[in-house]
């Protein structure tokens, strides 16, 4: 049994702050959709506006439980299930056959890749060099405690993906055909995983999860997504974070102190977005770090910066 995962102290303080001043709690809704998804062992599909926090929510569950680095997947239009689960470098081992077919003096092109006894045994033996599972297959790798997976911006993803993955959600295991093939000859094979410097041996060239991994898949809703996956995953909509919520987020990224200032900006913010349109947190975030800054911008130019920095994303880009 693999030991614990991990830890990634400083992305988790760069996401949410110092650990020592506590986030408000989280709305009870929030947390009832959390402790769902993980007792339930399904996939949390959170949606809300950009910016919002719908990546954060990993993080601070990871924190929480102390569940230990957290695995990205960020999704593109070409990403597929085998890019979540692992990659092959074919290209690679083939090189690295053809160098030590002339390091053995082999005339013949390919020789090295169609060895017998103890050739045949040192090829396979580097085989688990080529392999390197993706966040989506070191999530499965087996532990006692579940490892978080935030599959970040869904809904850029082909149709085929979200099909893809229910047999995978389903199951808890996936098979890598490359070393399944040998698994008679060679039924161990130690491969890359996802996290830093880590492996894992992988036997008969299957993976199957232990506790079902804690998956939070964000949604910006530019594409509705197959019922059939929506059945399968519970759904949290999150809303904007309030005044509140907000203070808590400046104090953990920026200590506390300066309040009257600091409750003045996040009320000229939050009258902003209830104007209209969108704004994120980290628009805020970076309002607060330039004017606490030595260096920020001095009284007459503020309010100037103010208004490119709470641009609305909605009108980024526009004419």
């Amino acid at each position: 049994m693999p030991g614990p995962p991990p830890r990634d102290d400083a992305e988790i303080r760069r996401r949410l702050g110092s650990p020592e001043v506590r986030l408000r709690p989280a709305p009870p809704e929030e947390a009832d959709m959390v402790n769902a998804a993980l007792f339930l062992r399904r996939p949390l599909i959170v949606t809300g506006a950009p910016g919002i926090g719908k990546s954060s929510l990993a993080h601070r569950v990871s924190r929480e439980l102390g569940l230990g680095r957290v695995l990205r997947w960020t999704i593109t239009s070409r990403s597929t299930l085998k890019d979540g689960l692992y990659a092959y470098d074919a290209i690679g081992r083939v090189q690295e056959a053809a160098a030590r077919g002339a390091l053995h003096g082999s005339e013949a092109p390919g020789a090295a890749e169609r060895p017998d006894g103890a050739e045949a045994a040192e090829a396979l033996a580097g085989l688990g060099d080529f392999v390197q599972l993706g966040p989506l297959g070191t999530a499965l790798i087996p532990r006692e405690t579940p490892r978080v997976l935030l599959i970040d911006e869904f809904d850029k993803a082909d149709t085929d993906l979200a099909n893809d993955l229910l047999g995978v959600f389903e199951d808890g295991e996936f098979r890598i055909p490359e070393l399944s093939r040998v698994r008679s000859r060679m039924p161990d094979v130690t491969v890359h995983t996802d996290d830093p410097d880590d492996t894992y041996t992988v036997h008969h060239g299957r993976i199957r999860c232990r506790a079902f991994p804690f998956v939070v898949i964000t949604s910006n809703g530019e594409r509705s997504l197959p019922p059939a996956f929506l059945r399968r995953c519970l759904t949290l909509e999150m809303a904007a974070p309030d005044a509140d919520r907000l203070a808590a987020m400046l104090a953990a990224q920026f200590g506390t102190g300066d309040g009257g200032e600091r409750s003045a900006m996040i009320r000229d913010f939050l009258s902003r977005a209830l104007a209209g349109g969108t704004l994120a947190a980290d628009q805020l975030m970076n309002a607060e770090f330039l004017r606490i800054s030595p260096a920020g911008p001095d009284e007459a130019s503020w309010n100037r910066l103010l208004h490119s920095l709470w641009r609305r994303l909605d009108e980024v880009g526009s004419a």
